[in-house]
């Protein structure tokens, strides 16, 4: 788990380190987005106080940063990574997609929640519905993290509306799809 972090191509990239293309203004967007994303990652996390101090964690939020390759979509979740602290109080993590599903491979669905709900922020790149398995999969378990307060950025080479658009069945998961974007 300590080992899922953003590879070092992008070690040492912030949001400030963006350089957002003029002639696309969503890029701009995007980097607004992303910081209004890790502002609301900590506050949700931080929950609201209850009776007596003690807090209740609210559910986390999810953000899908979509578009062609190269336009910076991985840049700007390593900086949704490294913009939130080094800390125990805000533990993070940085995985592929596939990466993500081999660690509940790994552990199992049920270790693998355990591990990353206390987490703060999943950061999940090249996010792809791409067989029926990681679909059901991937659908359970972000909607139980974001249940327990962990929010969710991914990055996809896919508009959302086309996740497993011509890869399997999609149509048979939509109940999965849907909850999907529901998170994002």
């Amino acid at each position: 788990i300590a080992q899922l972090t953003p590879p070092p191509t992008f070690a040492e990239v912030s949001f400030a380190s963006y350089r957002p293309d003029p002639a696309e203004p969503t890029q701009s967007v995007a980097v607004g987005a992303c910081q209004q994303f890790c502002r609301q990652a900590v506050e949700r996390r931080a929950g609201r106080k209850k009776l007596f101090g003690r807090r209740e964690v609210l559910p986390g939020v999810g953000l899908y940063l979509d578009g062609g390759f190269g336009v910076g979509k991985t840049h700007l979740l390593a900086a949704a990574y490294h913009h939130l602290p080094d800390d125990a109080v805000h533990p993070k993590a940085f995985a592929t997609f596939m990466e993500l599903t081999q660690l509940a491979g790994v552990f199992g669905f049920v270790e693998c929640i355990e591990l990353l709900g206390h987490y703060t922020l999943l950061c999940i790149d090249e996010f792809e519905l791409n067989d029926p398995g990681n679909t059901t999969l991937i659908a359970r378990l972000l909607s139980q993290l974001v249940e327990r307060g962990v929010s969710v950025a991914a990055t996809s080479n896919t508009l959302p509306e086309q996740l497993g658009e011509g890869r399997f069945a999609a149509q048979d998961f939509l109940r999965e799809i849907n909850t999907l974007a529901a998170i994002f």
